[in-house]
């Protein structure tokens, strides 16, 4: 299983990219829950391009990725789950419950310490949010979340299958709960029990300081409600709520490509290290 799994790696991956993406990019243009500010074909040209240059990025440093690691820990009998030998049916789950967690805690840590989040407001700058956005991170966080993913598979013992499996909803979730779609509340408020929404997610891009710092999690909507960074709707609610952070409001600053790229280097006006303090305030 984990050979064919290891083989097949890639072609499993993109096939759930693309078919989220064009269904996903489908419901938005049939079911909008809010007027896009800003051209989507602009947009998602530089959000994809991020998305494309990254892969190759980390195809290049890291040839192997996070399904070599947890291949060469299972052989080398790393890990907590390896260490304890649990069945398949055991391990692959709570090695998912596991790395999401993981994924929890290093999104709260890169609002939470400045330095950090001048990386990570790449991703909030987007002055819309829809399905392109769950893809637009930059270079240096995705090596950071990759370095973060090796040491957790290695320490977790994840075996090769529950990595695919959690990489594949990672990327599915990120691009469903940053959709611009509309889905009805009462059908919105049972999901949100089993995983994070656009509604739910969409809170979290708000431009107001503890809304940006509220509802972290990007796959299992459990951990917000453990942790307290819960918070069900924005105050000027969804058609009025800003998307966005304060210091970056021009769109020619937001969606060139290289521009982008340079965003954590920019300057740190009021946004600054208030992203530490705002994180703690909206806690």
């Amino acid at each position: 299983m984990d050979a064919l799994v290891l083989s097949n790696e890639m072609a499993i991956r993109l096939g759930f990219f693309f078919t989220t993406l064009v269904v996903m990019g489908m419901w938005e243009w049939l079911a909008p829950r809010r007027v896009l500010s800003v051209s989507r074909l602009r947009r998602w040209l530089n959000n994809l391009s991020v998305v494309s240059f990254n892969t190759l990025l980390i195809r290049v440093l890291f040839p192997a990725a996070a399904v070599g690691v947890a291949a060469f820990a299972a052989g080398q009998g790393w890990g907590v789950l390896n260490h304890f030998a649990l069945p398949p049916w055991l391990a692959i789950p709570v090695a998912v419950v596991v790395m999401d967690l993981a994924i929890y805690l290093q999104h709260v840590m890169v609002h939470a310490l400045p330095l950090l989040w001048r990386v990570h407001r790449m991703h909030h700058a987007d002055l819309d949010i829809d399905v392109t956005t769950g893809l637009r991170f930059h270079p240096i966080e995705i090596v950071l979340s990759m370095l973060i993913k090796f040491a957790t598979v290695s320490l977790l013992g994840a075996p090769v299958v529950a990595v695919v499996l959690f990489e594949v909803l990672l990327n599915v979730t990120s691009m469903f709960n940053h959709s611009n779609v509309r889905i009805p509340l009462a059908l919105d408020r049972v999901l949100r029990l089993f995983v994070v929404t656009p509604d739910m997610h969409r809170v979290h891009h708000s431009i107001v300081h503890d809304e940006t710092n509220s509802n972290f999690g990007f796959n299992l909507p459990w951990w917000d409600r453990l942790f307290g960074t819960y918070r069900a709707q924005p105050r000027a609610g969804h058609e009025g709520m800003t998307i966005g952070i304060e210091l970056f409001r021009a769109e020619r600053d937001v969606t060139g490509f290289f521009r982008m790229l340079l965003i954590p280097f920019r300057s740190r006006g009021r946004d600054g290290a208030g992203a530490g303090h705002s994180a703690r305030q909206g806690r």
